[in-house]
């Protein structure tokens, strides 16, 4: 996912859209969370990833008193990432079921494999700058598919397109939840302990201690309400554990969760725990959480790869292969980045979820599956519901120009 440029903005003050804070109305469609195991791998269930399940698999379960089945129509920008359309539009046809309706948005003429087609006339490329990209091409497919949400024809919008466009185009036609200052790019990550939520992971490559607290508060609501942990920890990535180490955000931060008396924070975490399980809740800036996550993803697959490589280096290591072939290929689903498919962008009135822009169809398939999977936990609703006691007294310290 791309970082955002500009020193302590987002792209909707680039955008210089004035937000309308209505208050959020969603119904609540739940109470507690089930218990989420695994989003569909690359080829093969992984069945422990404790995270997000199956959703053809939760779905299609029946119970005496079982509510109706749940259509979620997810707006899908089919021109969207470096293998568009063909893997997005492969993805989306894999992913669609009977409570899943995937709606494209491209082209005229677009081989959408029987899948609803909404045409659109413009393209936003890689290399566009977000913020005029989405006001000169208002009718792309990335916009548009964004618009759809916002005008509550589809649930929940997807793209692997330009990540800055994305977040553009959600602020234009989504706007923020009430009292939140910045949306946060929020991703699921397997750990040893379980699930851990980093955010922020890039919609905001500067922020302010008051965001950090305010990404806290969306995280812990929603590592309760979606992953089903009670009274999450919360941990503060730096570069020690110490309440002294860090910069400065990382020490008017560290004051700031330390206060909150409704937040469960154990102090700092180095970036080499979160893989371990630091916390259910790892909080930084976004530029702290790009690149922790993308080391990370590179990492992984760089030991895999390696792993692999050593094993058909010999005979030994080909006869050896065969005995821990099954476990290698279960570690492999179980970190794969690909077996989530993208992270939700966190505190919108609508639920959009980022895929990467490399993503395969396996990943926009599962990139789909979760956006449903946060439209079947009403994410946004939880969020609207539980979020404004929580941040608006750290939403009026935020000062213009400051």
């Amino acid at each position: 996912m791309a970082i955002l440029a500009g020193r302590g903005r987002t792209e909707e003050e680039n955008v210089q859209v004035a937000s309308r804070q209505a208050p959020g109305n969603t119904p609540d469609r739940g109470a507690a969370a089930e218990s989420l195991p695994a989003m569909r791998p690359p080829e093969a269930a992984a069945s422990d990833v404790p995270d997000l399940q199956d959703l053809r698999r939760a779905r299609d379960r029946t119970a005496p008193n079982s509510r109706p089945v749940i259509v979620v129509r997810v707006a899908v920008d089919a021109l969207g990432g470096d293998n568009a359309p063909e893997e997005v539009v492969a993805g989306a046809v894999e992913a669609a079921s009977a409570s899943i309706q995937p709606v494209l948005f491209g082209p005229a003429g677009l081989d959408t494999g029987g899948l609803e087609l909404v045409e659109t006339t413009q393209v936003l490329e890689m290399d566009d700058k977000p913020a005029e990209a989405v006001r000169a091409k208002p009718d792309s497919s990335l916009v548009a598919a964004c618009r759809a949400v916002g005008e509550k024809q589809a649930d929940a919008v997807v793209s692997a397109g330009n990540t800055g466009a994305m977040l553009a185009a959600c602020f234009l036609e989504l706007r923020r939840l009430p009292g939140v200052a910045r949306p946060a790019i929020a991703v699921v990550m397997p750990t040893k302990r379980g699930p851990s939520v980093l955010l922020d992971s890039g919609a905001n490559a500067d922020a302010r201690p008051e965001h950090l607290l305010q990404f806290a508060h969306m995280g812990s609501v929603f590592a309760e309400e979606v992953l089903g942990l009670r009274n999450p920890i919360v941990r503060l990535l730096s570069i020690g554990e110490e309440p002294e180490k860090g910069n400065q955000l990382t020490l008017e931060t560290h004051a700031l969760l330390a206060a909150a008396d409704d937040l469960n924070f154990a102090g700092n975490t180095e970036s080499r725990n979160l893989i371990l399980g630091a916390a259910d809740v790892v909080v930084c800036d976004g530029f702290t959480g790009n690149v922790s996550l993308k080391l990370m993803e590179g990492t992984i697959k760089g030991v895999l790869d390696a792993l692999r490589e050593e094993i058909g280096s010999s005979w030994r290591g080909k006869a050896g292969g065969l005995l821990v072939r099954p476990v290698a290929r279960h570690l492999r689903q179980r970190l794969d980045p690909e077996t989530y498919g993208g992270a939700y962008l966190l505190g919108l009135r609508g639920l959009a979820v980022i895929a990467h822009g490399n993503s395969s169809r396996v990943a926009i398939g599962n990139a789909i599956r979760l956006a449903a999977r946060g439209v079947e936990h009403d994410v946004v609703g939880r969020l609207a519901q539980r979020l404004p006691e929580r941040v608006l007294a750290s939403a009026r310290s935020e000062t213009p120009g400051k």
